[in-house]
């Protein structure tokens, strides 16, 4: 098992990850360029935000908890 130092590293760099790929899904959205590629432009951004959103709320859930019972 991790020591619990580089857990919350690893946890705070899966979230900023997870946040990053919201903040391309939501800049491919907004391309102009994105709506000449049809259906599957919009499936690649939304993707992507989907991707972030799957990364950053469940890591962000149990860091939070984590950092919980460490102030214990």
């Amino acid at each position: 098992m991790l020591p619990q130092k580089r857990l919350i590293i690893i946890l705070h760099c899966v979230i900023v990850c997870g946040l990053l790929l919201i903040f391309t899904g939501h800049t491919l959205l907004s391309a102009q360029w994105l709506a000449e590629l049809g259906p599957t432009g919009y499936a690649l951004g939304a993707a992507c935000i989907a991707i972030g959103l799957i990364c950053s709320l469940p890591t962000k859930i149990y860091l939070t908890i984590l950092l919980m019972r460490r102030e214990k």
